[in-house]
């Protein structure tokens, strides 16, 4: 490969993170921002699922169905994200990230018997505040958002394919 032609590559990279910077800082200086109307909850199984790595001290196994997953206008990632315990029960919430704010708002729970019980008021929570699991944190981190900007959704189910280096909990926990 001449220089030339690594000069132009160098640059093309350059320019697209610049780009994607100023995105990711236009999205955020946005004071008129608003969450457009939410989808109603998606159907969902376990089968075709993609775990998520999540930490060791966690006992259930966390997935996200991708058939699930949309990135609407507003930027937010919406998903079913489905929890299964020791026993094999299973239960699943739908969600949305909104990259920018690194925030997370669940719309809605679903019982072992699979039907939908809407959040009365869903509010925007901080995806790493005190809640009672990571996995939306663990998503954000492996698959739906690159930095504070949410990716497209081919790149998010690529993200979440993507087999992860064992370890790398420790990356996002420590």
């Amino acid at each position: 490969m001449t220089k030339l032609a690594l000069r132009r590559i160098s640059l093309a990279l350059l320019l697209g993170l610049t780009l994607h910077s100023a995105q990711a800082q236009a999205d955020l200086d946005r004071l008129d921002w608003t969450e457009e109307e939410t989808p109603p909850p998606p159907a969902f199984s376990w089968d075709g699922s993609v775990e998520l790595q999540m930490p060791p001290y966690v006992t259930v196994q966390v997935a996200i169905d991708p058939r699930t997953i949309s990135v609407g206008k507003d930027s937010v990632v919406r998903y079913v994200a489905i929890m299964r315990n020791r026993s094999g029960t299973v239960n699943a919430s739908y969600e949305g990230l909104r990259c920018t704010t690194d925030e997370v708002k669940t719309y809605a729970r679903a019982s072992a018997s699979g039907s939908w019980s809407l959040v009365s008021t869903p509010e925007w929570k901080d995806v790493n505040g005190n809640q009672p699991s990571k996995h939306a944190f663990v998503f954000a981190r492996q698959a739906a958002c690159d930095v504070r900007v949410s990716r497209r959704l081919e790149d998010i189910i690529q993200q979440l394919k993507t087999p992860k280096p064992l370890g790398v909990e420790k990356h996002y926990y420590n």
